[in-house]
């Protein structure tokens, strides 16, 4: 029940990272979205007003016009009365919509424009009177039933004529201002419905964006200290596919840990088991006498020892694959080779050679090549008798050096060439005798792929074994830590 919990947990967490991530980006638009109706209503709305109070400057403007000319325009006479000239304006002006005209002689309604208006304002008393009460122009505001009304009056007299007159045109504003809201309402509902695909589309680009992480948590959930093999498929140069690429990547080093680590634990098991087995049999038959009392703690302590070497070959094959296995430096050639030689001559008595040496520099961990080395030397000794030419030395190759070491002994036979520097891997019995666990040459290939060279042997069998050692000359590809090594400083190394 357990698994099951944590799978709902984990997916209920990523669909709601999906749902956030929707209802953030769906609120977000919808804020701008509203706030964009309410301005473009605020604009709308100012544009009426503006248009409304042009409209009135122009009936204004026109009646101004009209009571200046000479004559009237029906007659060709000149006005001789209020009314006339009221009249006149009002049959040659057309209002327009939600828009009357009243003209009024000694404060009482005498004509309006001929189109029906929406509310009749000659008969409404209030604004009759609100119309006539000033004697100068103006402009103005009143409610009516028809809703707000905007006004410009403007006063007319005839010279010579008695009675006063009054001009007013008038706009039902509301009636306006109600098209800007049909604007708005249509202006949200279509706003709204974008916003509505909008969230559809984000959620289903949502779900495609977070599929990496889906899959990441499916491959988190079936991979096992066993299984690290499943990968998540990476698409894109996006954060999401960084963030698979980095998944990916710690899943290689996990894998190959726990790879290590297993061969530690299988090399480790394998081979310790038959020195313990054979020092608890010692220990179990111990008796009192003092001579194999001796003889049997010189048997133990010679089974610890190679016990403890043994672990530290497999500690060294252990570490072969960690970024810190190697701390290479630039070293002198032909100075390293010379202190390889004066190092393998103490190993056994034979006829040892130096047949050459590289020059020039190359960068590389100078302690790891020289145990390599080393140990290639110790398999010569292994493989010849007391006497025998082992030779030994460096040459250009390709980009990089090649270290060498000869011996006169069996020789390998093909089939064993890359069987045997597998771990725990031995030629066949004619190759000589070890007690070694056989982890030495699997060493020297760890060391070898370390630095980004490789370890081969030649020779035909019966003619001797040539290893062969290389490495580049500008160092490994990884990122090990890189010193600078000449002179004085490659002697006191070699100490």
């Amino acid at each position: 029940m357990r698994p099951f919990r944590t799978r709902r947990a984990t997916r209920h967490v990523t669909t709601s990272a999906r749902l956030r991530i929707l209802g953030w980006q769906v609120l977000l638009v919808a804020v701008a979205l509203a706030g964009s109706v309410l301005v473009s209503r605020e604009v709308l709305l100012a544009r009426v007003d503006e248009r409304v109070d042009r409209g009135l400057a122009r009936q204004v403007a026109e009646l101004r016009r009209l009571a200046t000319a000479p004559v009237d325009p029906r007659t060709s006479q000149p006005f001789s009365n209020v009314r006339d000239l009221l009249q006149a304006h009002l049959e040659r002006t057309i209002p327009g919509p939600n828009e009357t005209m009243l003209a009024l002689v000694d404060g009482a309604p005498f004509r309006r424009s001929a189109e029906e208006p929406v509310y009749r304002l000659d008969s409404d008393r209030q604004v009759v009177a609100a119309f006539a009460a000033d004697p100068q122009p103006r402009y103005g505001t009143i409610r009516t039933p028809a809703g707000e009304v905007r006004f410009a009056t403007v006063p007319v007299q005839v010279a010579g004529a008695p009675e006063r007159g009054v001009f007013a045109a008038a706009v039902f504003v509301d009636r306006e201002r109600a098209e800007v809201g049909e604007v708005v309402r249509v202006l949200a509902i279509v706003g709204f419905a974008a916003l509505a695909l909008a969230g559809a589309g984000g959620w289903l680009v949502a779900g495609r964006v977070l599929a990496p992480v889906r899959e990441l948590r499916r491959t988190a959930q079936v991979i096992s200290d066993t299984d690290f093999s499943r990968r998540i498929p990476v698409a894109g140069r996006d954060e999401i596919a960084e963030l698979a690429r980095t998944f990916n990547g710690m899943l290689d080093r996990l894998e190959d840990a726990f790879a290590t680590q297993r061969a530690f634990v299988d090399d480790a098991g394998h081979e310790l088991r038959t020195p313990i087995t054979i020092i608890r049999g010692h220990l179990e038959l111990l008796s009192d006498d003092p001579a194999e009392r001796t003889e049997t703690v010189a048997l133990v302590t010679d089974e610890l020892d190679r016990m403890s070497r043994m672990v530290d070959d497999l500690l060294t094959l252990a570490k072969a694959r960690r970024p810190d296995f190697l701390q290479v430096a630039e070293v002198d050639l032909t100075a390293f080779t010379d202190d390889l030689m004066s190092r393998v001559c103490a190993l056994a008595s034979r006829r040892w050679r130096l047949s050459g040496t590289c020059p020039g520099t190359a960068v590389m961990d100078r302690h790891r090549v020289t145990q390599a080395v080393v140990q290639l030397a110790q398999n010569a000794v292994q493989n010849t008798d007391t006497g025998d030419e082992v030779r030994l030395g460096s040459r250009p190759y390709a980009d990089g050096v090649c270290f060498w070491v000869t011996d006169t002994g069996p020789g390998v036979v093909p089939g064993d060439r890359e069987r045997i520097f597998e771990r725990f891997a031995r030629g066949q019995p004619g190759r000589g005798s070890s007690e070694g666990a056989g982890l030495g040459l699997a060493i020297v290939r760890a060391i070898a792929v370390a630095h980004g060279g490789d370890v081969r042997v030649l020779g035909e069998p019966g003619d001797g074994a040539t290893f062969e050692l290389t490495v580049p000359r500008q160092g490994p590809a990884g990122g090990a830590r890189v010193g600078t090594t000449r002179g004085s400083d490659l002697a006191r190394e070699g100490d």
